[in-house]
């Protein structure tokens, strides 16, 4: 299967083609995998994201899935790329991981069938769609900065086209420990139906990111961690955590809250323990 990268090669941004090892551009420069610095692989107008659609994190949550798919947006300024750093900014302290595989559009897509998705389609990504819960209490609705906060959307390492979604295995790792394990048939709805049902009113564009959804098992992670999604033919996807330069301003706007609402679902939605939740863990 074909796989395509962006990488900063002599200071520019360069479309590249995997061989083996090494990434090669079109005027023939080449350049180890290993030295390259990865660019996200696409350039989004968009990048919607699901809400639930994994049966794991639907079970996980204790809740019945809704009839249809629900969405929720993340700016562009979010993307990142592979091995980029994470940032949790200063005052923060529920960012969570959630490993999923990522639709690339390759045609303007508009009112269109699932039979006819596949055909808009360009290929496939891995993605981390990170969630900073501390401002869950007040964006649960828009989700705006509990997803869409800066660098919160790697994408990578490359665009896999001609890849068949069935039956593919989606695992997360922290510091080299497995901790999320899922597959792409638990998958409620699948890509070409999250495709057509956002195309029924919004226009799609080549580039365009569509987020999936993530297998159960999210929890939160600390600075210096390593988290790595490998999604099967797609690749490893590999970035790491930091501590912003600055704190939350105190002066403007919600500030970062620790209800159960938000602990609730950083921890792994156990409802059952609101107000009366046990020691931290």
């Amino acid at each position: 299967m074909p796989e395509y990268r962006r990488a900063l090669l002599d200071g520019a941004a360069v479309e590249t083609v995997r061989d083996g090892d090494e990434l090669v551009a079109g005027d023939g420069r080449r350049v180890k995998i290993e030295d390259a610095q990865h660019l996200p692989p696409v350039v989004p107008s968009k990048v919607v994201a699901v809400h639930l659609n994994h049966r794991s994190r639907v079970d996980e949550f204790q809740i019945q899935l809704t009839p249809t798919p629900t969405y929720f947006h993340k700016p562009t300024s979010a993307l990142n790329s592979h091995k980029g750093a994470i940032v949790r900014p200063e005052g923060c302290k529920w960012l969570n991981y959630e490993g999923e595989v990522a639709i690339v559009i390759g045609r303007t897509a508009r009112n269109i069938s699932p039979a006819e998705a596949g055909e808009y389609i360009a290929g496939y990504t891995v993605a981390n769609d990170y969630g900073l819960h501390d401002f869950r209490d007040t964006d649960a609705g828009s989700m705006l900065r509990v997803k869409g906060s800066d660098t919160l959307c790697p994408l990578g390492p490359g665009l896999v086209t001609d890849w068949d979604f069935h039956g593919k295995y989606l695992r997360t790792y922290v510091n080299g420990e497995l901790v999320q394990d899922g597959s792409t048939d638990e998958m409620e709805w699948d890509m070409h139906y999250l495709v057509a049902d956002i195309a029924r009113t919004i226009t799609l564009h080549p580039g365009d990111v569509l987020l999936s959804g993530t297998p159960a098992n999210s929890r939160p992670v600390q600075p210096g961690d390593v988290v790595e999604v490998e999604v099967e033919g797609l690749g490893r996807l590999t970035n790491h955590i930091v501590t912003g330069p600055t704190s939350i301003r105190t002066d403007v706007g919600a500030q970062p809250t620790e209800s159960e609402e938000v602990l609730s679902t950083a921890l792994g939605g156990d409802w059952e323990f609101r107000g009366i939740r046990p020691p931290k863990r």
